[in-house]
């Protein structure tokens, strides 16, 4: 879909109706989501692309020190885009660059270390790669298939998807699209350990999509420091599973509580999971459910049961109501509490939450 036919369908949903669990913001046709502790107020289409680019699949996005939001997209076709956008919290455009990763943008967060930040992306391509670069693109190293006795076959897929953080430095690999392991690196890049593998039983993985470092603080009753854990979305078997940051597994989530958990986020106390599946739970420190922003099993299930069609409504932007999410796949707290949510469909879409 071309840039300008996907910005005026969206401009037609963004007006149209409501479904139910959401109210509009007084005054305005902005629809509000949450409930009394969380309320945000829907922008979507939000972050304006200058003239030559269009947006393909939007995967994920991460915001720097200063505000600054940084978007992927897949990239698709013979034309080359650059993969990674980067605007101002306003939404205007800043400048952009991954153009040599075109048809596999995927995942990305930002780390400092000293005085810089780097950015980390994962890419949809066999063998990788995993690529440190500065804010503005410039490559510091790039990663590819693991030197490892699981990887020793030729045969087993490797094809990362999202990397997280050590609190010493170091880093974790998830192999989500290709076989299901998760690689802990060292601040130096040096493999230190790996572990998952494809399963259903607990420590194994279908789809390791997402995982972050989960370093907030106890709850205010407590005095003393949670140890931070790796919280790892194992999308197709449909929950999130804590691991200490050796790989041993500690817990794994009830049936339900997620229902195909894409990534994860944190701000203070709040954990933020974007389901791929319409919503995204918002969940307090001791794991609880504050609330699923976006939450309506009908809209879930006609979204879900279309992909099977010919015509999935992930790449219909007139089937996509104001306030409801079709797929998200990412999303990211900014410094004041908004969110930033990059959703998996045709065209791309990126939604501004706007904390009320």
């Amino acid at each position: 879909m071309k840039r300008r036919e996907f910005l005026a369908a969206s401009a037609t949903v963004v007006a149209g109706p409501l479904l139910l669990g959401m109210t509009r913001k007084a005054g305005t046709d902005t629809p509000v989501v949450g409930n009394d502790t969380f309320k945000f107020e829907c922008h979507h289409g939000w972050g304006t692309l200058p003239g030559e680019m269009e947006w393909q699949t939007t995967h994920g996005t991460a915001v720097d020190s200063t505000g600054l939001i940084y978007i992927t997209h897949q990239g698709a076709g013979a034309r080359k885009l650059d993969t990674v956008v980067v605007f101002d919290p306003q939404g205007k455009f800043v400048r952009s660059f991954g153009k040599q990763w075109h048809g596999g943008g995927h995942g990305i967060d930002i780390r400092k270390e000293g005085s810089d930040e780097f950015a980390y992306l994962c890419h949809m391509s066999k063998d990788g790669p995993v690529v440190k670069t500065t804010l503005k693109g410039d490559v510091v190293w790039s990663k590819g298939r693991p030197d490892n006795d699981e990887y020793k076959d030729a045969k087993k897929r490797y094809n990362p998807t999202n990397i997280a953080f050590a609190p010493d430095g170091g880093f974790f690999i998830a192999d989500g699209y290709g076989s299901g392991y998760i690689m802990k690196y060292d601040r130096d890049g040096k493999l230190l350990t790996t572990f998952g593998g494809t399963g259903a039983e607990d420590g194994k993985f279908k789809t390791p999509h997402g995982l972050w470092v989960d370093a907030r603080k106890q709850a205010a009753t407590v005095s003393r420091l949670r140890v931070p854990t790796l919280v790892v979305c194992d999308r197709a078997n449909a929950r999130l599973q804590t691991f200490d940051l050796d790989g041993k597994h500690l817990s794994t989530t009830p049936k339900d509580t997620v229902y195909f958990p894409a990534n994860v986020d944190t701000n203070a106390d709040v954990m933020l999971v974007p389901d791929l599946h319409t919503r995204i739970g918002l969940f307090d420190n001791g794991g609880n459910l504050i609330v699923n922003l976006g939450d309506d099993a009908a809209w879930r299930k006609k979204v879900v049961d279309s992909l099977k069609s010919k015509s999935p409504i992930r790449t219909n932007p007139k089937e996509w109501p104001a306030g409801k999410f079709v797929h998200p796949h990412d999303a990211a707290f900014d410094a004041a509490g908004n969110v930033i949510v990059a959703e998996w469909v045709q065209g791309g879409r990126i939604t501004m939450l706007k904390k009320v």
